[in-house]
């Protein structure tokens, strides 16, 4: 499985052609190690150096952060069995980035559950 799909990529790009500094996009894709904890929410692309992306990481440490990642380091991680980073294929952003990174802090770990993030969502409307 690709980890970056080709119409993706093109979001990734346009987020970081668009991104002004004030943007808080949903996360295009979720990437993670089966066999390591470690989870990455990837919003944008520098369009500039597209290697370097922009989004939530969690090592699997307690510790998510939001930050750049270079997606060849991403790439080159394999998980205590081995296993190659895969992207999951399910996974639709809800929300905006800032969101997810709430309730990552929240949990100590990257959580996609909808309902989760609805009711973060929910308590920042409020």
């Amino acid at each position: 499985m690709l980890l970056i799909t080709k119409e993706q990529r093109e979001q990734l790009l346009k987020n970081g052609r668009d991104q002004d500094g004030t943007k808080d996009f949903k996360p295009v894709i979720k990437l993670f190690t089966p066999d390591a904890n470690c989870t990455w929410l990837i919003s944008e692309l520098d369009p500039e150096y597209p290697d370097i992306a922009f989004g939530l990481c969690d090592l699997g440490m307690g510790f998510p952060e939001m930050g750049n990642v270079a997606i060849s380091e991403i790439k080159s991680i394999k998980g205590v069995l081995g296993l190659p980073v895969e992207r999951d294929g399910s996974f639709t952003g809800i929300a905006p980035l800032t969101i997810y990174w709430r309730a990552s802090q929240e949990n100590g770990q990257i959580v996609t559950s909808s309902s989760i993030i609805n009711a973060f969502m929910d308590k920042t409307s409020n």
